[in-house]
């Protein structure tokens, strides 16, 4: 790869690349030239340049996790005692320890974290709570929301490809 490369923006090119791997990250390179209009070659090369540039992070299976019987999604807000360094960060590094949790980030607002918990059923909704939730440090409140139906699960907004 050539400097050049490595530092150019992204182009509109680059944009429909992405928008065909957002649908289908196993594509072949001859299948994504071929949707995007470029040869298998120049659509390799952009590909290699945009993981190289952490553009692209990776490639995952988008799982259904209620056929592997996590039907319940509860959506967790947490209030800390304070926000000093020292308690953000001992909660940050117990949290990622949660194996119910599979999102967490540090929100503005009246709460301080927002989570996402996918469990089994109410009742072990209630062994995570007692056993993860309540156990994490320095936790004034916790509010829990069931998800009842989910409307939209995207990892991207469609506006990042509007003007591409």
């Amino acid at each position: 790869m050539s400097t050049d490369d490595s530092n150019r923006s992204i182009d509109p090119i680059d944009y429909r690349i992405l928008r065909e791997l957002m649908r289908d990250g196993r594509a072949s390179d001859v299948a994504l030239g071929d949707r995007v209009h470029l040869s298998s070659t120049a659509t390799a090369r952009r590909r290699k340049i945009l993981e190289e540039r952490g553009v692209v992070r990776g490639y995952v299976a988008d799982l259904d996790l209620s056929q592997l019987g996590f039907a319940i999604m509860a959506m967790v807000a947490i209030e800390l005692t304070s926000q000093t360094e020292q308690v953000l960060n001992e909660f940050e590094t117990a949290v990622i320890k949660c194996p119910s949790m599979s999102f967490c980030s540090f929100v503005s607002g009246d709460t301080d974290f927002l989570m996402i918990v996918h469990v089994r059923s109410f009742e072990d909704y209630d062994r995570v709570y007692r056993s993860e939730l309540s156990t994490l440090p320095h936790v004034a409140r916790i509010r829990s929301s069931f998800v009842m139906r989910q409307v939209a699960n995207r990892n991207i907004p469609p506006v990042v490809f509007n003007g591409a």
